[in-house]
């Protein structure tokens, strides 16, 4: 009968630690994804989604709006896309960002692609990289709302100070949408702390 309890504790105990974590790092997304904290960088971070044949999806084309808005008032004086080829081996989402960044009056000179990176994980150390290299310290991380809080955290891991810059009008407009977003954040921030990613 001691076991049991012992058991019952324990098993009691692991799942009162998770639902606080589950609800402390839930708490964490969402707040992140209501901040705006633009203002000035060393560079503007623009993490990738779809390409279609070339040209960027309305998810990356929104954020990449939002990056040539960020430029042009002249809070930071580079821009990097992120992202390699997705299901379209011709093009790669970092370079997809570029051009279009290009074709909205931001000079070749002011962008970098990074056209590797098969994850947000992985953009991030590779943005990292790119940072260090080019003596870069601090950026605007943009991206959707509730994307912001783990990109905080992997660059903020790569020694970057980090300042969420979300797209407009990100946030799914269902609570069901919402929550999905939410644990999927959750599930790929645990997978990242848990070094799996």
């Amino acid at each position: 009968m001691a076991a049991i309890t012992k058991r019952t504790w324990l098993l009691l105990s692991v799942l009162v630690v998770l639902v606080l974590y589950l609800a402390a790092v839930y708490q964490s997304v969402v707040r992140q994804s209501g901040k705006d904290e633009s203002r000035s960088a060393d560079a503007i971070v623009v993490f990738g989604a779809a390409e279609y044949g070339g040209r960027p999806s309305p998810v990356y084309k929104a954020r990449l709006d939002h990056a040539v808005g960020l430029y042009h008032r002249g809070l930071a004086p580079m821009v990097i896309t992120t992202g390699g080829a997705g299901s379209d081996p011709q093009f790669t989402e970092g370079e997809v960002g570029r051009e279009y960044l290009k074709a909205h009056g931001i000079p070749d000179a002011a962008l970098i692609a990074e056209t590797q990176s098969r994850d947000t994980a992985e953009s991030a150390r590779r943005v990292g990289t790119i940072m260090h290299t080019n003596h870069m310290n601090t950026c605007l991380a943009v991206s959707d709302g509730y994307h912001i809080f783990r990109i905080k955290q992997m660059l903020g891991r790569q020694g970057m100070t980090v300042y969420g810059a979300p797209r407009p009008n990100s946030k799914p407009q269902s609570w069901w949408k919402r929550n999905v977003a939410v644990f999927h954040e959750i599930t790929s921030y645990t997978v990242w702390l848990m070094h799996l990613s």
